[in-house]
């Protein structure tokens, strides 16, 4: 029976590679024929392509702020503030969600304070940083830790209630403390929940990095949209939203491959 079980085995494991590369071709070729199709519909006079652009216009305007140097210089700081404010968010975020649940008491007086500052607009606030902090990146981070902060911690911390109240029974009649409770049972039976804040994350902080470089900024993805909007350079706007998907899409791959690399890893150790 073995050699049969193995032999279906294989040929599952072939027939979902091959469906796995079926979808990552239809993929391309649908992401291929959208950047085709808004070619030919400019060059034909089906849109307007000084209003809507085209791929080979934003190809240039790429092309001429790399000649420039600049290119670098605006995905860089982008990319920076972004990458602190998802960082700080993230850990910040968990941590307060760590000590809500290690005291409920504390929980039950700040809950209402973290339910209207979630429903509170944080584009709102963006003046109040930049009198606060002043006009530079500190302000656009700040906005960032605004937009994402809260969400994580109520997202981390529902899920730390959500946990599985028969096993923290079980833990709890064997006499562990509240901390191995946190550490052996509520932590690991969180980590989808971790990463899907993570996955959240990238796009609050990016969100809170181009709303910060709407309001204030010298360089930035940010700051091309809005000078090219202001020049009516509407290639400038629709290349720096085209690098804008590129690498948040870059962002949220990489969790994934955090995801799968971890789970990988938790399956080895059993």
């Amino acid at each position: 029976m073995a050699p049969s079980l193995s032999l279906e085995r294989a040929a599952y494991l072939r027939r979902l590679g091959r469906e796995k590369r079926l979808i990552l071709l239809a993929q391309i070729l649908l992401l291929v024929g959208f950047f085709l199709l808004w070619e030919v519909a400019a060059r034909l006079g089906w849109i307007d392509a000084f209003l809507l652009s085209s791929p080979s216009r934003m190809a240039a305007t790429l092309a001429r702020l790399w000649r420039d140097g600049s290119l670098w210089l605006h995905l860089g700081t982008s990319c920076l503030e972004t990458a602190v404010g998802f960082l700080l968010g993230t850990a910040a975020g968990a941590v307060i969600a760590v000590l809500l649940w290690l005291s409920p008491s504390l929980y039950r007086v700040v809950d209402p304070y973290l339910v209207v500052l979630s429903a509170l607009p944080k584009t709102a606030l963006g003046p109040v940083f930049i009198v606060w902090i002043g006009a530079g990146p500190e302000s656009i981070i700040a906005m960032t830790l605004a937009i994402s902060l809260i969400v994580t911690i109520l997202e981390v911390h529902n899920g730390f209630l959500a946990t599985d109240p028969g096993k923290l029974r079980l833990v709890k009649t064997m006499g562990a403390t509240r901390a191995q409770i946190l550490f052996k049972l509520v932590l690991p039976a969180n980590f989808a929940t971790l990463i899907n804040a993570l996955k959240v994350n990238v796009g609050l902080s990016w969100v809170g990095v181009i709303m910060g470089e709407f309001l204030v900024s010298r360089a930035g993805l940010g700051y091309l949209i809005v000078y090219g909007s202001q020049v009516f350079q509407m290639d400038l706007v629709m290349a720096s939203v085209l690098l804008l998907a590129l690498v948040a899409a870059v962002m949220y791959q990489g969790i994934r491959l955090l995801e799968r690399s971890v789970q990988n890893h938790m399956e080895g150790l059993q």
